[in-house]
C-alpha cells in the first residue's frame, strides 16, 4: 500500500493506492477526507497604473483573459459602470464597478490572463 498526496484545484487529498499482481481485481482506492494544501504564493501582477489601491476591490469573477480596460485612474465612476472587459469561455464579459467611487488602480491591462479572485481595479 502506498500513500500519495493529490493536489485538485488547490485542496490536498490523502489517498492510499494498493499494488496488485498479476490477475488481481482492482478495487477503489480510500480516499481520506481533504487536507490543507500549503498556500502558494499569489503571481505578482504590476499595477499598469500606480497609485494607492482603493479601499474598494474589484475582483475577477472567472478565470480569462482582459480584452479592454475602459476606464482610467482617477475617473469617476457609479455603479454599474463598465471598468473592463473580461472574454472567458468564447463569452465578452462587463465588469463593472461595484459602487460609486473614483478609480484608485488598474491593476490589468489588455490581453493579461487572470484568475478568479485576483484584483482587477479598486475604487475610493
Amino acid at each position: 500500500m502506498k500513500n500519495y498526496r493529490i493536489t485538485v484545484n488547490g485542496t490536498a487529498y490523502d489517498v492510499a493506492v494498493e499494488e496488485l499482481g498479476a490477475g488481481a481485481v482492482a478495487t477503489a482506492p480510500a480516499v481520506k477526507a481533504p487536507v490543507a494544501a500549503p498556500a502558494a504564493p499569489a503571481p505578482a501582477v504590476a499595477p499598469v497604473a500606480s497609485g494607492a489601491a482603493g479601499s474598494v476591490t474589484v475582483s475577477s469573477p472567472m478565470p480569462g483573459k482582459i480584452l479592454s480596460v475602459k476606464a482610467s485612474v482617477g475617473q469617476a465612476v457609479k455603479k454599474g459602470d463598465v471598468i473592463l472587459v473580461l472574454e472567458a469561455m468564447k463569452m465578452e464579459n462587463e465588469v463593472v464597478a461595484p459602487e460609486d467611487g473614483t478609480i484608485a488602480s488598474i491593476n490589468v491591462s489588455a490581453n493579461d490572463s487572470v484568475e478568479a479572485g485576483d484584483t482587477l481595479a479598486t475604487l475610493n
